[in-house]
């Protein structure tokens, strides 16, 4: 089974949805042992500053003047807690445009480390409050997941991969996928937001009896 998660690593819904996406899969062990997990650019922000931008700033723009990330992130620090993710909003000075680190995804995936390097990035920016647009802070994820120092430098400082990032992003939109995460199953069951483990083993088991739902193990 291949499932395609459409994802960016500032979504913090994304980040809940990892969790479950986890539970689903710890609820189906045969899943789980042959899925291949492949993350896919997605950006919340396609035309954000290269550079990023202040958080405070970013709040007030997005979700008006008297925003705060206490009032903003309410709802969704209660569910990451019930998911064991202790969100630090607090923490974040700064949002990021991402494409630097969609590029580092890709990367990893050529490493058979993406999840890991997920998770490093997740807990970079959510937990500890670190700018995942900087260069360095991706290098310092890279190394603490295992990615070969040297080589994921000369890849960071390249322009390799920039395009083709942009264009999954765009291909995605194209496709009708408007909102992240969203995991695409076998490129033909679909399942947007941070769905409930139990939905997403409906969709497993959609797509492994061909449609019929049977439940698999």
């Amino acid at each position: 089974m291949r499932i395609d998660i459409f994802s960016d690593v500032i979504c913090p819904w994304c980040y809940v949805g990892k969790r479950r996406l986890e539970r689903a899969l710890a609820a189906r062990p045969k899943v789980a042992k042959t899925a291949e997990i492949r993350w896919r650019a997605f950006q919340l922000n396609p035309d954000m500053p290269e550079e990023g931008i202040e958080r405070d700033l970013y709040l007030r723009l997005k979700f008006g003047p008297a925003a705060t990330s206490a009032e903003v992130y309410r709802n969704v620090s209660a569910v990451g807690a019930v998911e064991g993710i202790a969100f630090n909003f607090p923490a974040i000075r700064r949002t990021p445009n991402t494409v630097q680190a969609h590029r580092l995804i890709r990367f990893a995936g050529d490493q058979g480390l993406q999840d890991s390097l997920v998770e490093g990035l997740f807990q970079a920016y959510f937990l500890a409050g670190q700018d995942i647009g900087q260069r360095q802070t991706l290098l310092e994820v890279a190394e603490q997941v295992g990615l070969p120092a040297a080589e994921t430098r000369d890849y960071l400082e390249s322009d390799t991969d920039s395009a083709a990032v942009r264009s999954e992003d765009q291909q995605a939109r194209a496709a009708g996928i408007s909102g992240v995460p969203c995991f695409i199953i076998d490129g033909d069951y679909a399942l947007p937001g941070a769905q409930p483990p139990e939905a997403l083993l409906q969709l497993f088991d959609l797509a492994r009896e061909g449609g019929t739902g049977k439940p698999v193990q």
